[in-house]
């Protein structure tokens, strides 16, 4: 199995996660399109907290309080990205660094645990570093899981990094 292949083949409800969390959101990030993506999202009661890097929770800050907030970071973010002149194939490198191979799913609630691991090379022969993770919270809304909040940017592995 190659890490463009959803390991959840035969699991619908993870399957669908997967193809949100890590199929859907990367393109759309490379393509700076937010539209791909809105539509995964609860709007009302939307949470983010951003650990900062840190493994302590006492440090974590609530850095997306509403979508839009969380939006205009996303969008930032995949602004930043678009000018890095990589000397690899972006949607590739992101794929290869990603894993999302827990989910955890109770009746209609889901807690995704997705994690960033590897590298990128840029045209400069540097290499641009993912490694995080994040916790996203999903909830199956008339029969399709859609994302309720995240604590993101967690050190991976957890107790490598304190603030």
């Amino acid at each position: 199995m190659s890490f463009l292949d959803n390991p959840f083949p035969h699991d619908p409800d993870r399957r669908y996660i997967w193809d949100m969390l890590v199929h859907r959101d990367i393109d759309a990030f490379i393509a700076s399109d937010w539209a791909m993506v809105e539509g995964d999202f609860i709007r009302d009661g939307f949470l983010g907290l951003d650990a900062k890097g840190s493994d302590n929770p006492d440090t974590w800050r609530v850095s997306f309080p509403t979508l839009d907030v969380y939006r205009d970071e996303w969008l930032r973010q995949s602004a930043e990205t678009a000018k890095i002149a990589f000397a690899e194939d972006l949607r590739t490198g992101i794929f290869r660094a990603t894993n999302l191979l827990h989910i955890e799913v109770t009746d209609e609630i889901a807690v995704a645990h997705k994690k960033f691991d590897g590298t990128i090379a840029k045209a400069d022969g540097t290499k641009d570093v993912l490694n995080w993770q994040t916790l996203y919270f999903a909830r199956k809304v008339a029969g399709v899981w859609k994302l309720t909040g995240f604590i993101g940017y967690m050190p991976f592995p957890m107790g490598t990094r304190r603030a």
